[in-house]
C-alpha cells in the first residue's frame, strides 16, 4: 500500500472510496435509465392522448355539421320545390278555367253566338290579340269549321284576360281539324322571314298529342317556344263532346327565370337542380358531366344511372322528400337532398360536395393541429430543461453521495411515475389532465403538467363552446324560419285574389326588414258586394311587433265582418288594444270599405300615410286630409270617416312608411316623390306590375344599402261591374 496525501491506495480506504464510486456510478446510470424510459412513456401517452381527442373532436363535429346540413338542406330544398309546385299550379288552374269554359261551349253550342275571329297582324305586335293559326294546306271555306271557330271565339275575352294577368305566356284552344285561336302579343312571330304566315303542325306538337292521348291535364318536356325561342313547359286538357274529342285548350309558362335563378345556386361546392317527370335535368348551373342539363333527345334518366347509389336516389326523390343522401357522380362525393315537385312529378335536388360540407372539421382538427403543436414545443422545452436539471442533479449525487442521489432520484421520479398514470387512466368521457400538488415540484416537471392540464381543459372547453354555439344557433335559426313562415301564411298570398270577381284586381306584398316584421296587409270580402282593405304598421320590430300585427289583424277582420263600418272598426280595435298593452305598442292604419257594384267607398286614416289614387287616363296622386291618432294609444278616441269614389279604370295604391323612408348609403330617403315617380312610370300597369315598378323604383335608389324598415304596399284597380 502506498500513501499518497491522505489517500491510501490499495487499502480499505480507496476500496471504499471505489465501492462508493462504482454504487454511484451505477445508481446514476440505473437513474438514467429511468428518467428516459418514463421521459419516453410519457411521449408515447401524451401522442395517444392527443390523437384519442383529436379524434373525439372530430367525430363531434362531424356529428354536428352533418345535422346542420341536414336540417337547411332539407329546409331551402323543400321550400325551392313548394315555390315551383305553386307556380305549376297556378299554370293548370288556368288551363282548367278554359276547358271548363269549352266544355260549356260543346255541351250547349246553341246558348253561345258565333264570334268574329282573325289571322294574326303583323301590325298589332305588343297588342294582346287572339290569333287564328292552322296546318299547312287546312281549308278554311268550310262551313262547320267556321262555324266550330266562330263557337270557341267566345273564349277569346277570357284567354286575353288570362294572358294579361301575366301568369302564362299564352293560352290557347285547338280543335281537331287543324285550328286554333291563341292569345298572345306576338304577332309579329307568326310570320316567316318571307312575310308568309308560318303554318303549325298543331295535331303533332307535344302538348296536344299527349293531352290526346293520356285523356287528362298533361304537362310536356322543357321545350323552346316556337315563336319566341324561349324555354319553357306547356299544359294541356281535352275537351269532350260525349265520347268524342272536340278540342284541346292549353297554356304556355317560359322557365327562363327559373332557370337564371338555379344557374346562380352554384357556389361554395354546393348547387341546385331540378329533374323532370323522366328523369332528365332540366336545370342545372353544371355543364358538364351527368349533372348537366342536355338536349330532350340526348337526355339521360338518371334513374338508370351506371352510378347505383345515383339511380337509387333520383329513383326516391322523384317519389318524395328524402333524406340527406350520399351520393357519388362522376368520381365526385356530395351529399344530396331532393324534394318534389308534385304538380308536374318534377324534384328539385340541392347538392353540396363532401369536401365542402366537412371543411369546417377539417379546420377544426387544423386549429387543434396547432395548438397541438404549440403544446408539443413547450413539452420538448421542459424535456430539455428536466435533462438540464438532471445532468446538475447527476452532479451533486456525484458529490454528495449515495443518500442525496437516492432522495433527489425519488423526488424526479415520483412525479412523473403519477403524472404518467393519471395519463394513462384518461379515455373515453374523462379526457382533462387536472393539476394535483404532487406535480408542484418547482421546477419543469410542475411547468410540463401545468401546460398539459391547461391544454387538456382549454380542449374541452373549445368542444363544448363548438356544441353549444351550434345547438343554440340551430334553436334560433328554427325559431325565426318558423315565425316568418307563420306570418307569411297569416297574410293573403294567393293571386289573383279574386278570380270570380272581375269588377277588381288586387295584389300587394310585404319584405320585412328583420325575419318577422311590424307591417301587414289585408284583403277580403265583408260580403258580397264589399271589400275591406287594410295596411298597417305596428311600432317596433321584430316578433313583438309581428305578435302586435298578428292580433290588430284578426280583430280588425273580425269587426268589419260584423258590419261595423271603419271608423266603428277602429275605435273598437283601439279600446281592445290599450288593454294590458304594457309593451306600448301602437299601430297605424289606413282602413277602408269599398262597394264592388258603385265603386263607392269609406276610409278611416289611424295616424297612417296618405293613400294614391290614379283616375283613369291620369296618373297616381297623393290623397291628404287629417288623419287620426295611431290605434292602441289612448282609450275613447273617435275615428274620422272620408267617403271616396272610385270609377271603372281607377287605381288605389297604399303604403307603409318604409317605402316612402328607404335610405340610400348616402343617408337619402326615397320619399314620395320618388315613390309616385315610380307610379307614373307605367300608369296603366295592373296592381302587380305597379308594385313591380315601385319596389323596383326603391332597389335602384338604396343600391344595396341595408333595410332598415318593412315595405309593404298594396294596389286595387277598380276594373267595375260588368255591362
Amino acid at each position: 500500500m502506498k500513501k499518497i496525501k491522505n489517500i491510501v491506495l490499495g487499502g480499505i480506504q480507496q476500496k471504499m472510496f471505489n465501492l462508493v464510486l462504482f454504487v454511484i456510478i451505477l445508481m446514476m446510470a440505473a437513474y438514467t435509465v429511468v428518467i428516459i424510459h418514463q421521459a419516453g412513456r410519457i411521449g408515447t401517452l401524451v401522442t395517444e392522448t392527443n390523437e384519442k381527442q383529436k379524434q373525439a373532436i372530430s367525430d363531434t363535429s362531424k356529428q354536428t355539421m352533418d345535422a346542420v346540413i341536414s336540417q337547411s338542406m332539407g329546409q331551402s330544398t323543400q321550400m325551392e320545390a313548394y315555390i315551383a309546385n305553386d307556380l305549376f299550379e297556378d299554370l293548370a288552374d288556368t288551363v282548367n278555367m278554359l276547358g271548363d269554359y269549352a266544355g260549356n261551349i260543346f255541351r250547349d253550342p246553341e246558348a253561345y253566338s258565333t264570334q268574329p275571329y282573325a289571322l294574326p297582324d303583323p301590325a298589332k305586335e305588343g297588342e294582346i290579340t287572339v290569333q287564328l293559326l292552322t296546318e299547312e294546306g287546312l281549308d278554311l271555306t268550310g262551313r262547320e269549321l267556321s262555324e266550330k271557330l266562330g263557337l270557341v271565339a267566345n273564349m277569346s275575352d277570357m284567354m286575353k284576360a288570362l294572358y294579361a294577368n301575366g301568369n302564362v305566356n299564352s293560352c290557347y284552344i285547338a280543335l281537331p281539324e287543324g285550328a286554333m285561336l291563341l292569345a298572345d302579343d306576338h304577332s309579329a312571330a307568326k310570320f316567316g322571314e318571307d312575310g308568309a304566315l308560318t303554318p303549325i303542325p298543331i295535331r303533332e306538337r307535344d302538348w296536344y298529342r299527349g293531352a290526346k292521348e293520356t285523356g287528362h291535364l298533361f304537362y310536356t318536356d322543357v321545350v323552346q317556344d316556337v315563336f319566341t325561342g324561349q324555354i319553357g313547359i306547356m299544359c294541356a286538357l281535352p275537351v269532350y263532346q260525349g265520347n268524342r274529342l272536340a278540342a284541346v285548350v292549353g297554356a304556355d309558362l317560359f322557365l327562363d327565370n327559373m332557370s337564371d335563378s338555379i344557374s346562380r345556386t352554384a357556389r361554395n361546392g354546393s348547387f341546385t337542380f331540378i329533374v323532370n317527370q323522366y328523369g332528365h335535368v332540366v336545370f342545372s348551373p353544371l355543364t358538364e358531366g351527368a349533372l348537366r342539363v342536355r338536349e330532350p333527345s340526348e337526355a339521360q334518366d338518371l334513374r338508370a344511372s351506371d352510378e347505383d347509389d345515383l339511380g337509387a336516389f333520383m329513383e326516391e326523390a322523384l317519389m318524395g322528400v328524402t333524406d340527406v343522401t350520399e351520393v357519388t357522380v362522376d368520381g365526385v362525393a356530395y351529399y344530396m337532398v331532393g324534394a318534389p315537385v308534385e304538380a308536374v312529378g318534377w324534384t328539385v335536388v340541392s347538392a353540396v360536395t363532401q369536401e365542402a360540407a366537412n371543411s369546417p372539421t377539417a379546420m377544426m382538427e387544423q386549429q387543434y393541429d396547432d395548438i397541438l403543436g404549440e403544446a408539443q414545443g413547450a413539452f420538448n422545452d421542459g424535456l430539455g430543461h428536466a435533462r438540464n436539471t438532471i445532468l446538475v442533479l447527476l452532479g451533486v449525487i456525484l458529490v454528495m453521495g449515495i443518500t442525496g442521489a437516492l432522495v433527489l432520484s425519488k423526488r424526479i421520479v415520483k412525479p412523473l411515475g403519477i403524472m404518467t398514470e393519471k395519463v394513462q387512466s384518461l379515455g373515453g368521457n374523462n379526457l382533462q389532465f387536472f393539476m394535483e400538488d404532487a406535480y408542484r415540484t418547482g421546477d419543469e416537471i410542475e411547468v410540463l403538467a401545468d401546460s398539459f392540464a391547461t391544454l387538456s381543459a382549454r380542449t374541452l372547453q373549445y368542444v363544448d363552446q363548438v356544441k353549444r354555439v351550434t345547438a343554440e344557433k340551430e334553436r334560433i335559426g328554427a325559431e325565426l324560419n318558423m315565425a316568418t313562415d307563420i306570418q307569411a301564411s297569416q297574410l293573403p298570398r294567393l293571386f289573383p285574389a279574386f278570380p270570380n270577381r272581375p269588377e277588381i284586381d288586387v295584389y300587394a306584398s310585404m319584405t320585412p326588414a328583420k325575419e318577422v316584421g311590424g307591417d301587414f296587409y289585408d284583403f277580403f270580402l265583408v260580403d258580397d258586394d264589399h271589400i275591406g282593405l287594410v295596411m298597417a304598421d305596428v311600432s317596433g320590430k321584430g316578433v313583438p311587433a309581428a305578435l302586435f300585427m298578428m292580433i290588430s289583424r284578426v280583430l280588425i277582420k273580425s269587426h268589419l265582418q260584423n258590419g261595423e263600418t271603419p271608423g266603428e272598426a277602429l275605435e273598437n280595435v283601439n279600446d281592445q288594444l290599450c288593454e294590458g298593452n304594457d309593451a306600448e305598442l301602437f299601430v297605424t292604419v289606413w282602413l277602408a270599405v269599398l262597394e264592388i257594384s258603385t265603386g263607392k267607398g269609406v276610409a278611416a286614416n289611424a295616424g297612417h300615410e296618405h293613400p294614391t289614387i290614379r283616375r283613369a287616363g291620369g296618373q297616381y296622386e297623393l290623397v291628404t286630409y287629417r288623419h287620426s291618432p295611431a290605434v292602441a294609444t289612448l282609450e275613447g278616441i273617435p275615428y274620422k270617416e272620408h267617403t271616396f269614389e272610385m270609377r271603372p279604370g281607377d287605381s288605389l295604391f297604399v303604403y307603409t312608411d318604409g317605402v316612402a323612408e328607404a335610405t340610400n348609403a348616402d343617408n337619402e330617403l326615397f320619399g314620395t316623390e320618388r315613390m309616385l315617380k315610380a307610379l307614373n312610370r307605367d300608369p296603366d300597369a295592373d296592381p302587380e306590375g305597379v308594385l313591380h315598378n315601385v319596389m323596383e323604383g326603391i332597389n335602384t335608389f338604396v343600391a344595396g344599402a341595408e333595410q332598415f324598415d318593412d315595405i309593404t304596399m298594396l294596389c286595387l284597380k277598380y276594373i267595375g261591374p260588368k255591362k
